[in-house]
């Protein structure tokens, strides 16, 4: 598969994902914030909730789940020698490199993803309040961070925690040596201008077109992250518009900016209002790119508006509807911005959030229970809402966007 994802609504044509498993389950209340959670999860309802959404893709896309991607290239030595010195040296975790070594591909992409317990067999470990020599990898089912696909390439996010650092080193490993991907990485730790300032995920970077890209200043994407991305557009042959929008520091239901903006058809998106339209308070920034060198660089009024002076014009629907500001703030708390389209006009997303979908189905978007998708001449629905249950998984602090890294995406005629 050729890497190709030039907009946020092309219809998909693949997509990585992965199943939350016991690394879920691995973590208990006292640990559940240094995780980055600010709860617990069910393990046996999100697996419920989540056989919706993979179903969902199942009927759109080719769908590839990380662990089986993972099996695959460690049965290639050389991945697996870099995957393992990676780790080993970024976790301080040489100690594991030899018994590591002696595991199948199978188990050592479990033990990988769900961690590696401690061997109690020094007094240091006997005394050791940690469960894990190698700590699980609670975050992973949320893909879209660690690796953003644009363009054609594949740029590998500086992670802004480090308990998440290992999900980007897999996804390197996946793109340089899985034989199922053709593209290119950039690896900011690996360019020559890396500074530990820079940070940047995938949940703050969306395409809009081949020459607009929006992203989010959040307390994952640094500034400095987003002068990097600058830098790599410089390289481009076209002209590249970015609109960044700076972002609450608090709450943690503002980490990205898809939890506040998220794009579903040419002509519409889904907006958290009291921070897409606070102009006041969230800056909107406009950077042009070209032959090189920054253009320009100035403030817009917000999202939408800097979109529309480049002939992208949108209605703005608001996340929880237009009644009651503690209802807005209460579904963007559980994601009720994340939205993913399958395709201009067909979004995914939690049906727990009432008020935001009972907004979409005001614009005139059909609203389709995932269970009942079978029911449905998908082809003949114009505009659609599919919805998974999600009580559960938006627990998690993340939403339908946030669990799928796209692969490819057919190109839209603007």
């Amino acid at each position: 598969m050729k890497i190709n994802v030039s907009s946020e609504i092309g219809e998909l044509q693949g997509v990585i994902i992965h199943t939350p498993g016991q690394e879920v389950e691995n973590m208990t209340p006292l640990n559940a914030e240094r995780a980055l959670y600010s709860d617990i999860l069910n393990l046996a309802v999100a697996k419920k909730e989540y056989k919706q959404f993979k179903s969902v893709l199942n009927r759109f896309t080719k769908v590839y789940e990380i662990s089986d991607l993972l099996k695959s290239i460690l049965k290639i030595e050389e991945a697996k020698d870099y995957i393992l010195d990676k780790i080993c040296s970024n976790e301080n975790v040489d100690c594991l490199h030899d018994y590591l070594l002696t595991l199948s591909p199978k188990e050592l992409s479990r033990q990988l993803i769900e961690g590696v317990p401690i061997t109690k067999d020094t007094l240091t470990k006997f005394l050791s309040k940690e469960r894990y020599a190698l700590p699980p990898l609670h975050n992973f089912f949320f893909t879209r961070d660690a690796s953003i696909s644009i363009g054609e390439k594949v740029f590998i996010a500086k992670m802004s925690s480090p308990v998440r650092e290992r999900e980007a080193i897999i996804m390197e490993a996946l793109f340089n040596y899985h034989p199922d991907f053709n593209t290119e990485t950039i690896n900011p730790v690996k360019q020559h201008n890396y500074s530990p300032l820079i940070s940047y995920e995938g949940g703050d970077i969306l395409n809009i077109n081949e020459e607009v890209i929006c992203i989010g200043l959040s307390t994952r994407t640094t500034s400095h992250g987003i002068d990097f991305l600058i830098d790599e557009f410089k390289k481009l042959k076209k002209p590249k518009h970015i609109i960044v929008q700076e972002l609450p520091s608090t709450l943690e239901s503002f980490i990205h900016l898809d939890m506040v903006f998220t794009m579903l058809d040419k002509d519409t998106c889904l907006s958290y209002d009291p921070v897409v339209f606070n102009q006041h308070n969230f800056v909107t920034v406009h950077i042009k790119v070209d032959n090189g060198k920054v253009v320009w660089i100035k403030e817009e009024k917000n999202i939408p508006d800097a979109l529309r002076k480049l002939k992208i014009d949108l209605n703005s629907i608001s996340c929880g509807g237009n009644s009651d500001d503690w209802i807005q703030e209460r579904e963007q708390w559980h994601s009720g911005a994340n939205f993913f389209a399958l395709s201009p006009g067909k979004v995914l997303g939690y049906g727990r959030n009432n008020y935001t979908i009972e907004a979409l189905n005001n614009y005139g978007y059909e609203v389709v229970k995932s269970d009942d998708l079978s029911k449905y001449d998908i082809n003949k629905l114009k505009k659609c809402v599919i919805t998974i249950e999600g009580a559960e998984l938006a627990r998690g602090g993340g939403g339908c966007r946030c669990m799928t890294m796209p692969l490819s995406r057919k190109e839209i005629k603007w």
